[in-house]
């Protein structure tokens, strides 16, 4: 990780036991940008031997609320779409990169590139997010 790391998304990932699960590494942290990858496992696969559009998104969500993370509020999803351009499969290494793209009061818009191996993109995310008044939990090691 980079030495300009978000407080409120250091806390979120230590207790992110669904992004942990799943194999997410961090590589970057920083306020309004994030670099989040993840190999894809065979039971990540869909019916068609294709890694489930499920993963691909979870990835990219989890890019999204590190890169939001960035202050001692609690930054929520308003809301998200993503578009799924390559499909990939199993012992790939999907790669995403969260940008803030624009901030205004409470509310910002971020967009996430989903990269496969040699850089090719395969999905689109905009993440639309929310900062509530709730306090960032203290840190904790599970």
């Amino acid at each position: 990780m980079t030495q300009a790391r978000s407080v409120g998304s250091q806390a979120m990932m230590q207790r992110d036991r669904a992004s942990a699960s799943l194999g997410m590494i961090v590589h970057r942290n920083e306020p309004g940008h994030s670099v989040v990858s993840m190999i894809v496992r065979d039971d990540m696969l869909n019916g068609f031997d294709v890694t489930h559009g499920g993963f691909i998104f979870a990835l990219a969500d989890t890019a999204f609320a590190i890169a939001c993370n960035d202050s001692h509020h609690v930054t929520l999803a308003a809301g998200a779409d993503i578009t799924f351009l390559k499909p990939t499969t199993s012992g790939q290494t999907l790669t995403a990169t969260a940008l803030l793209r624009v901030k205004s009061g409470r509310s910002g818009i971020y967009d996430v590139r989903v990269t496969v191996d040699d850089d090719v993109t395969v999905a689109e995310f905009r993440g639309r997010s929310r900062t509530t008044n709730l306090p960032v939990p203290a840190r904790n090691h599970l």
